[in-house]
């Protein structure tokens, strides 16, 4: 597969254009970025181990059934994916109450909630990537009601999926942020990434912080944190 030309430059990663048009390149960069890229830095090797674990959650989704764009992980910084028309929302899946949440709802960060919380966002940088109810990304065009039947339910699946691995690994998944887009033959499928960059990831013993909050909130060792979520992952899918 030829790599040809940068079709996006985004914050932490890079898309590619191959000799086949409907396959695509993601690049991991080694940048970090944080508060709607206001606060940003470049780390040693992150490119590296944020590809390896969204490579993994991947294909442990895929072994499950479950439709993504990624095709498979061709170097340590990139993945062959499938090209996608992308969906301009974030689902926010919630099994722990933490970051702006925890402050919008009054509550305790590490609340555990009666039910999974489903946040709908409107990826849209300019804004802020603002939250949005179900009328209104339909009222914008963005998705129809039977669009969104498919976020939630795909959301919930991958929860469970998910909560299962992690909790294996002595991982609590927290929260994790899902992307979508629609594949050449109009259906709703996973994209972008899963990672210590996308989700909120506790020690189960200790509740030690082993994602991005590390860098959000300077508590150092980042991307030894994210090497251990990886190692730790990786023997739990065998």
């Amino acid at each position: 597969m030829t790599r040809r030309e940068l079709l996006f430059d985004g914050n932490e990663k890079q898309v590619y254009a191959t000799d086949d048009d409907k396959l695509v390149i993601f690049r991991f960069k080694d940048e970090i970025t944080a508060y709607n890229n206001v606060k940003r830095a470049k780390l040693k090797d992150k490119g590296i181990i944020t590809n390896a674990v969204s490579s993994l959650l991947f294909e442990y989704l895929k072994d499950r059934g479950v439709d993504t764009h990624f095709v498979e992980r061709i170097g340590e910084r990139e993945q062959l994916c499938r090209k996608i028309c992308i969906i301009p929302l974030e689902l926010i899946v919630r099994n722990r109450v933490a970051g702006t949440e925890a402050m919008r709802l009054g509550l305790p960060e590490g609340s555990e909630p009666a039910s999974v919380i489903l946040n709908l966002r409107y990826n849209n940088d300019t804004l802020g990537d603002p939250l949005i109810n179900d009328t209104e990304a339909c009222a914008l065009g963005i998705a129809t009601p039977a669009d969104l039947k498919v976020v939630y339910s795909t959301g919930l699946r991958i929860n469970t999926l998910l909560k299962d691995l992690f909790a294996r690994a002595g991982i609590i998944l927290a929260d994790f942020k899902l992307e979508f887009g629609r594949a050449s033959d109009g259906s709703i499928i996973v994209s972008d990434e899963i990672s210590p960059d996308t989700s909120r990831l506790w020690d189960a013993q200790t509740l030690e912080k082993l994602d991005k909050d590390r860098f959000r909130l300077d508590l150092g060792d980042v991307a030894d944190s994210y090497k251990k979520v990886y190692e730790r992952l990786k023997a739990a899918v065998k």
